[in-house]
């Protein structure tokens, strides 16, 4: 007989509904999916985060860069611990991010 483990899927809102992500625990680790609608945006890290663009693009401007870098579908960028970085989105995209 194979046990389920049921997990609680938590819903987070950014930036009044432009950013929402569907935050999962499992035995893979921490992660979530989201969407993000055209704007700019400014994100903290409390861990390490991993941030996978699933489709669309994203420019992000990571900590110590002084320019925008553009990210497309499969492509990741890295953001450490207690750090602030920056995206910059023209059309809808998604995302995936895994915590460390």
């Amino acid at each position: 007989m194979q046990q389920t483990l049921l997990t609680m899927i938590k819903v987070n809102e950014y930036y009044d509904g432009a950013v929402k992500s569907m935050a999962v625990e499992n035995k893979d680790g921490n992660f979530t999916v989201g969407v993000i609608e055209p704007g700019n945006y400014e994100f903290g890290t409390a861990s390490i985060e991993i941030m996978t663009v699933v489709c669309g693009e994203i420019e992000a401007m990571l900590p110590g860069e002084t320019e925008f870098k553009m990210y497309k579908p499969f492509e990741s960028f890295r953001i450490e611990k207690d750090n602030k970085f920056k995206m910059r989105v023209s059309a809808p995209c998604s995302y995936r991010c895994q915590y460390i």
